[in-house]
């Protein structure tokens, strides 16, 4: 008698070396390259998925390398994910990974020094997946690609070397369709501000390589504690805080600078006093694009939305009043031994504010009011914010292919 006869193995079956069989994903595939590369483009948008769809096989890599495709992955997310924060330190900025393996990035990939190639610098801005960094009394600014170790040196006009000067880095690209996260270092503008006696700013484009004219205030309104206060981008709009009397309470100003029309101007912020500044305070993203204002006062998060009159003037409105506890989950005996809570940073792509309390760093989305704890510091300085994609063969710090990424976490 005949034994059972073996059955062939099927076209779409494969034998590992342990005798399992396993599909042959990377041979039978039953799609065509348009069909596969809209199932590629519904990946998520963190930094380990298309370095792990690459490594699949030479087709998968072929797809998800392909320029066409990662500018169709990034509009079809539309908002970089939110890698990390730089927070300050006695030793500088220092870079903080919030993602968990295998998307986490090891701090040494974003070293800033490395960046810059100079020390004694700080950190002035983070926007659209650039950095913004200003020597000490120096008369030069650095823009620094982090993803792809690309950086310009800029030598800032002499207003701008000492005293009190703030700026912003952002991409301008007017594409349709363009989304920010992995844009063209041509693309970004830089804008100092400097407030020693009277606001002016001025505006730098790096695809012409010239500094605009110097844009004054239209009228002389001396501003203090500058401090670290970072820029908020709300529609083509740069806003920062700043104080204008160091003797009183009710003081809050808000320095407004209009890429537009190219015009720098001085408002007064909403009518709020709990006797903190700068770190209890930002300027923030409200709904409808209008300029909005979130302070915390006495363990309470409140948040002001500026509304325009009919006359053409503007008013500050109330929106909201919860206390911390609420949102933080916090009890309410912890809450009020920590009145003093900061708020650190704001994330201008997602909404998210960044608070310190009870010896750890939360993100607060600001339309849900829903917070998630990201790690535990003492340091209360404040963090900026890094968003941006993160692509198959993309340089980090001018050395890593992604590949260290994976391993390192």
């Amino acid at each position: 008698m005949y034994g059972r006869r073996r059955p062939r193995p099927h076209p779409q079956i494969e034998a590992s070396e342990d005798g399992v069989r396993s599909p042959a994903v990377t041979e039978y595939l039953p799609f065509n390259d348009d069909m596969l590369r809209e199932i590629l483009l519904r990946l998520p948008p963190q930094p380990s998925s298309l370095l792990r769809a690459s490594a699949v096989c030479k087709r998968w890599r072929s797809l998800v390398t392909d320029t066409k495709f990662v500018s169709l992955f990034r509009a079809h997310h539309r908002k970089p994910p939110l890698l990390g924060l730089f927070e300050a330190s006695g030793k500088g900025m220092a870079f903080k990974s919030i993602l968990d393996p295998p998307d986490r990035f090891p701090p040494q990939r974003f070293n800033l020094a490395c960046h810059s190639g100079v020390r004694g610098h700080y950190l002035l801005d983070c926007r659209h997946g650039c950095l913004l960094l200003k020597a000490w009394a120096k008369e030069e600014v650095f823009v620094c690609d982090p993803m792809t170790g690309q950086r310009r040196r800029l030598v800032a006009p002499p207003e701008f070397v000492r005293g009190q000067t703030k700026g912003a880095v952002l991409c301008t690209a007017g594409d349709h369709g363009h989304v920010h996260g992995g844009c063209h270092l041509s693309s970004y503008k830089v804008v100092l501000v400097s407030s020693d006696k009277r606001p002016v700013a001025c505006v730098y484009s790096l695809e012409t390589g010239q500094w605009g004219n110097l844009i004054p205030t239209k009228f002389p309104c001396e501003i203090y504690d500058v401090g670290t206060t970072a820029a908020t981008l709300v529609g083509n709009v740069l806003y920062w805080l700043f104080k204008a009397d160091t003797n009183t309470l009710a003081s809050d100003r808000i320095l407004a600078f209009d890429l537009d029309r190219q015009s720098l101007a001085v408002t007064v912020g909403p009518p709020v006093t709990n006797g903190f500044f700068g770190g209890h305070r930002k300027i923030v993203k409200a709904a409808d694009g209008a300029v909005g204002f979130a302070i915390l006062s006495n363990y309470c998060f409140q948040m002001w939305q500026k509304n325009v009159t009919g006359q053409g003037g503007a008013i500050w409105m109330p929106l909201k009043t919860i206390e911390m506890h609420n949102i933080l989950g916090l009890s309410r005996q912890i809450g009020e031994e920590r009145c003093n809570i900061p708020l650190l940073g704001y994330d201008e792509d997602n909404d998210v504010i960044f608070v310190h309390a009870s010896h750890n760093v939360y993100a607060v989305q600001l339309k849900s009011m829903q917070s998630k704890k990201l790690y535990g510091t003492n340091c209360t300085n404040p963090i900026h914010p890094f968003t941006s994609f993160y692509t198959p063969g993309t340089s980090i710090n001018g050395g890593s292919n992604g590949a260290e990424m994976l391993h390192n976490t």
